[in-house]
């Protein structure tokens, strides 16, 4: 990469950060609503999660044909759509007045944050990014991603503790405004030269890519990324109210996962570049099974759950530059936004599990014995099959990108 390509490529990067930070920022902090919310409008917290269920369901449904789009057209025209459409979706969250609207705001989170989260801010990212530091690089951009969720949660927290959660609505309509010039700048990537490579369409692609084993394990282990991610994003608020903690304690813990993940996710980013990114995915799996099952047997208090929450967050968005690192060295970058929306389809199927059953099995039980018992056999069921299935990968930062065959 060239002196003039490096100047060309830091605005672009800085401004994927931005946006990706408030999208996935404040996708993230939603569950602080549930308490106010199904208060207000008489909802149960099964219906408050069903349509968060809905808007991981339209996320994941849309994020294959939206990467299509954007490896076609150009990533611009899609991320300013995302991010017009996530501004929509936060003025209907202000406004709802029952279970309909709110589910109607879910479905356009999910529009949104398809175009302007992480499958296509990586993609930009990996673009933009020289192929011998792209690992590197994609840790430093899913770092900074995390300081949205850093900021909103102890904001939002603060302003639900004072006043109506449409103020915290309203201010969620100012942040996905700002999203839009970000956008606009991260579209620059279209403008930049890329390496030759084959053109393929995106149905020719996804068809190599279905038949490579390494890609099919990893899709299916991203299921159990979705779903752990999602029942703490959704429900660790509502859990701790239920055990009588403090309800900022709730909003602590998500600001301490999104600070902790920061060096988290420049962590992935360093080893992804040296070492194999399905073992490492693998351990993720693991590690985060583990950290689930022991504060789940522990009476939470704000000492296990801030320890949690600093866990959490040293594994919690590492696994974006693992996976987006390793379909770049499988496939490159040409068709990177259509095979990460591909993989995020079985991604969203395990953060409707998540989110949707852990209501369901609160509202039928009381508590969520039964819900974080599951996710961590989950868990631990996809780290080993990542592992001992999901590789070897063959390539380095900067290697040609391997066969597809499987």
């Amino acid at each position: 990469m060239t002196a003039a390509t490096r100047v060309n490529a830091l605005p672009i990067l800085i401004a994927a950060s931005v946006m990706m930070s408030l999208a996935m920022g404040m996708r993230q902090c939603l569950g602080l609503f549930l308490p106010p919310m199904t208060q207000a409008l008489a909802l149960s917290a099964s219906d408050f999660t069903f349509a968060i269920a809905i808007q991981n369901v339209v996320w994941g449904l849309a994020q294959a044909p939206l990467g299509a789009m954007g490896d076609r057209f150009g990533l611009r025209p899609v991320m300013v759509m995302g991010a017009t459409a996530y501004v929509a979706a936060m003025g209907v969250l202000a406004g709802a007045t029952g279970f309909w609207t709110f589910l109607l705001a879910q479905a356009l989170i999910g529009i949104g944050i398809a175009c302007t989260g992480s499958s296509l801010a990586m993609t930009a990212t990996a673009r933009a990014a020289s192929p011998e530091r792209r690992s590197v690089i994609l840790g430093i951009v899913g770092a900074f991603s995390s300081v949205g969720t850093l900021v909103i949660a102890p904001v939002l927290q603060a302003m639900l503790g004072v006043w109506d959660w449409r103020w915290g609505a309203a201010l969620f309509v100012v942040l996905a405004a700002a999203m839009v010039p970000a956008a606009m700048i991260t579209g620059r990537v279209d403008r930049m030269p890329q390496p030759s490579l084959q053109r393929a369409s995106a149905t020719a692609a996804i068809g190599e890519a279905l038949r490579n084993r390494r890609f099919v394990v990893l899709c299916c282990t991203h299921f159990v990324c979705g779903l752990q991610l999602i029942f703490i994003n959704t429900h660790l608020p509502n859990y701790l109210a239920l055990c009588g903690q403090d309800p900022m304690l709730g909003a602590t813990a998500l600001a301490i996962i999104g600070g902790i993940n920061i060096a988290g996710c420049l962590l992935a980013g360093y080893l992804g570049q040296r070492y194999l990114k399905n073992i490492l995915l693998g351990l993720t799996y693991l590690a985060r099974s583990v950290v689930l099952m022991v504060y789940f047997l522990l009476p939470p208090t704000p000492v296990t759950t801030i320890l949690f929450a600093a866990a959490m967050g040293m594994m919690w968005l590492g696994v974006i530059p693992l996976v987006s690192g390793y379909v770049a060295d499988l496939f490159g970058t040409r068709n990177m936004a259509t095979l990460l929306g591909v993989s995020f389809v079985i991604h969203q199927m395990g953060s409707v599990i998540g989110a949707w059953g852990g209501g369901m099995i609160f509202d039928m039980f009381g508590n969520y014995d039964l819900a974080w018992r599951f996710g961590v056999s989950m868990g631990i069921l996809a780290g080993v099959v990542q592992i001992l299935f999901g590789g070897p990968s063959g390539t380095r930062s900067g290697a040609r990108p391997l066969p597809a065959a499987g």
